[in-house]
């Protein structure tokens, strides 16, 4: 009976079969929900439980995160050359230890540190892992990766009502096991990951010499456009409830409303709007259709401002759905050239590179926001979503342009071989 639930649920797409592919996806779920949990109450924990106050929260956190975007590249380098499975489980090991860490913090200055230290084992961890999910997408790598991102909402979704239940409770005891669990959560996706199979590094070609990521020019203003893009991510999370609540008659309950919207599309249209983004071309077109579709969801959003409640939450509706839409091509077309555009034997160290775009989006995001959408208004949101359709109308031909090296390395392949 049980099999045969597996096997419908595996027809219908909710499963992936039997394999490292579904191992795999189980150790990011873990992960996620581990980590959801964290991210959306760790604000709080800082400030009830630790005693911090919201500027010193915030100037740590930004300096975290900017701190650990360096890290990214040489680990990823190292995963390339000693194999991505065994530094992606001293990866997660750390970052256990580093959560486990901030149950010890009572100043400022150990705050600091211990986040800083959180931030370099959290982006160590993305640059191991990038190998190992190209090593395993299989042969429809786009279904595959849409298929991780729709598992990974769908456990930062749980993680949230959970975060929702640790902030009610509001006790110290509440806050410390939610960090401890989260730590525990590392060390059972490094347990889940240790299954999957080892994955031998890929030698480079003959005469590549020592390649340098940060030197691909090309590769660069791919992950530069992917960063701009990318700022799509702070617009319903920071930007949209502040617009909701100051500058629109809907009502206050309709930012929870706005981001389920977001997540639910996530969960159940990831994985069709993958489908045929299975090329450099085709991920470039992804992006131009972004482009379009961020541009009509801000500017639904920026107009619901000085309409009655009705007809505010009907517009931020549709622009929240649109806008999702939007997003959902953008992360099809990202995760792409990702990986196409990086050489088979630097898969780690060019996705170092390329989280340095969205990481510092994240970074930039709130003061851009800040400024476009809530001090500008209507206009400014209309102008983000200009910004966001010229990254994307720019995208085909400087797509076409950063593939030609890769073109050129594979015919001199074919020709050695």
């Amino acid at each position: 009976m049980v099999e045969t639930r597996k096997s419908w649920l595996v027809s219908r797409g909710v499963l992936l079969e039997k394999g490292p592919r579904r191992t795999l996806a189980t150790a990011s779920f873990v992960n996620m929900l581990g980590s959801g949990v964290f991210m959306l109450s760790a604000a709080v924990f800082f400030t009830r439980s630790v005693g911090l106050s919201v500027p010193q929260v915030g100037l740590g956190m930004g300096v975290g995160a900017l701190v650990g975007l360096v890290s990214g590249v040489p680990v990823g380098r190292i995963a390339d050359r000693r194999g991505p499975r065994e530094v992606y489980i001293v990866t997660l090991t750390l970052q256990a230890v580093a959560m486990a860490l901030l149950v010890l913090v009572h100043s400022f200055w150990l705050f600091m540190a211990v986040v800083c230290l959180t931030q370099l084992a959290g982006s160590a961890s993305q640059a191991a892992r990038g190998p190992i999910v190209r090593g395993l997408a299989g042969p429809r790598p786009a279904r595959f990766r849409a298929y991780m991102r729709a598992a990974v909402n769908l456990a930062g979704s749980i993680g949230a009502l959970l975060a929702a239940l640790v902030v009610e409770l509001d006790t110290h005891t509440a806050y410390v096991c939610l960090v401890l669990g989260n730590a525990v959560s590392f060390l059972a996706t490094a347990a889940i990951v240790s299954r999957l199979p080892c994955l031998a590094p890929v030698p480079a070609p003959p005469g590549a010499g020592r390649r340098s990521a940060l030197k691909d020019h090309r590769y660069m203003v791919i992950t530069a456009l992917d960063g701009i893009m990318s700022m799509h991510g702070a617009v319903l999370v920071f930007a949209l409830p502040l617009w909701i609540v100051g500058h629109t008659q809907a009502p206050r309950w309709f930012v929870g409303t706005s981001v389920l919207v977001n997540t639910v599309m996530v969960i159940l249209l990831q994985v069709r709007a993958s489908r045929g983004v299975d090329d450099n071309a085709a991920a470039a077109g992804a992006w131009r259709r972004a482009g379009y579709a961020f541009l009509v969801g801000t500017s639904l959003i920026g107009l619901a401002s000085g309409l009655p409640a009705w007809g505010a939450a009907l517009l931020i509706l549709l622009g929240v759905g649109v806008h999702t839409l939007g997003e959902l091509l953008h992360a099809a077309g990202s995760f792409e050239l990702r990986y196409s555009l990086a050489p088979a034997d630097a898969q780690g160290q060019y996705t170092g590179v390329f989280l340095l775009g969205s990481g510092l989006a994240s970074v930039a995001a709130p003061s851009v926001l800040a400024w476009l959408c809530l001090d500008e208004g209507a206009p400014g949101w209309i102008l983000l979503g200009l910004v966001f359709l010229t990254a994307g109308l720019v995208g085909p031909p400087v797509v076409r342009w950063a593939q030609q090296p890769r073109l050129q390395e594979v015919e001199a392949a074919a020709t050695h071989a």
